[in-house]
């Protein structure tokens, strides 16, 4: 059997100095909850088939052809990129996701993760494919040691703006390729929001610089996999969900109930075949996720959901969310569609994997995704119906 890694948490006590941005810094005792790795086993491999048995001859896949010379499938989006593009790095960003965060450059973001922090709050991060032309990229705002290890799975810069000291043991790691908007002087801040701490940008040539500067490289660590991070339906081919005799229609997905304060939504726009992202933040109107730097809308052609166990680590309201697991179910949307879905994750540099319930990874389709991180327990609503944790 192979082997994988699970993140379990375990509880330590010590003396620490809790620190975050700007004027987030407090010196705190308080019983610490860490991430630790520990083997497990994968599922058993599949019965093969009979040795007599007869096995369909595989189709063999159509050959494409480029839009222009020289371009190639994405492996983060499956649209056409340069191949410098898909042989670059991607860059992880840290955004806030408050009345007062101004966003620049997030409609940008080839994936776009969200989940809760302390106060049930949220913060974003963008995985940017292509990142070689930003003036102002941001708001830059402070880590949660979660999201390092889901940027992990893409081999991405990760960029952020401090965060507390749960942080401290990943962000330290000799692989983990990190730019600290504390330590940089290619951040600045911008008096444009109202907000002392969401005001933070740095763009593509403040990164390079960084770049250079801590000599990281632009090129894909060795060992991490040369192909697409997710399966992906051929656009002639599109997947409609139509195939499963149990998919649901989906043409508004309801964040609400997860993230009260965020209370993110998605429309199925059918004109576009995206989903159209909304958001009603505490203190302010609800309305289209906008990025200030293009006036554009926030849309997605795929939404994946991804349940998953959690821990609240001290009185402030820390959390520590599991991100290596095999048994953990979420839901797919696309084309105003939506399937249950299984996840797992076996190690740092994996991607995570999405499966149907008769055990088949399931095709995304070619775009942009959205991933909403739930907590367990947590619910969502789908055309006005409540959903939860299968777990």
């Amino acid at each position: 059997m192979k082997k994988l890694q699970v993140i379990l948490l375990v509880a330590l006590s010590s003396t620490l100095l809790l620190f975050g941005c700007g004027d987030e810094q407090k010196e705190q005792k308080q019983e610490i909850v860490k991430p630790v790795i520990e083997e497990v086993d994968e599922e058993p491999v599949a019965d093969k088939p009979e040795e007599n048995e007869e096995q369909p001859e595989p189709d063999e896949p159509e050959e494409e052809t480029p839009p222009e010379e020289g371009m190639v499938r994405s492996r983060i989006t499956n649209e056409w990129v340069t191949e410098e593009v898909d042989n670059t790095r991607p860059i992880a960003v840290m955004m806030p996701n408050t009345r007062t965060a101004a966003h620049y450059g997030i409609s940008q973001a080839d994936i776009l993760y969200e989940c809760n922090v302390e106060g049930s709050i949220t913060r974003l991060m963008g995985v940017f494919q292509d990142w070689s032309d930003f003036d102002r990229l941001g708001n830059v705002r402070s880590s949660r040691d979660y999201y390092i290890y889901w940027s992990f799975e893409w081999d991405a810069i990760y960029i952020h703006f401090g965060g507390p000291f749960y942080i401290n043991d990943v962000i330290n790691r000799p692989d983990t390729n990190n730019i600290d908007g504390l330590s940089s002087s290619n951040f600045w801040r911008a008096n444009d929001t109202g907000n002392s701490t969401d005001n933070a940008y740095v763009d593509t040539e403040g990164i390079l610089a960084d770049v250079k500067k801590l000599g990281y490289s632009l090129e894909y660590r060795d060992g991490y996999s040369d192909g697409q991070h997710f399966q992906f339906a051929p656009d002639s081919d599109p997947n409609t969900l139509e195939q499963y005799s149990d998919s649901i229609t989906a043409n508004k997905i309801d964040m609400s109930p997860t993230y009260p304060v965020t209370n993110s939504y998605f429309v199925y726009n059918p004109d576009t075949g995206l989903y159209d992202r909304f958001q009603h933040l505490s203190g302010a109107a609800d309305g289209p996720h906008i990025d200030k730097a293009n006036d554009k809308q926030l849309s997605f052609k795929n939404v994946l959901i991804q349940n998953t166990y959690f821990e609240v680590r001290d009185q402030k309201g820390y959390l520590a969310f599991q991100c290596h697991d095999t048994t953990r179910d979420g839901w797919y949307f696309t084309n105003g569609r939506g399937i249950h879905v299984t996840w797992k994750k076996t190690a740092d540099y994996s991607p995570t994997r999405y499966y149907d319930d008769d055990g088949n990874e399931i095709k995304l389709n070619t775009g942009k995704t959205m991933i909403c991180i739930v907590e367990d327990g947590d619910s969502f609503l789908v055309d006005d119906v409540k959903y939860s944790s299968k777990n």
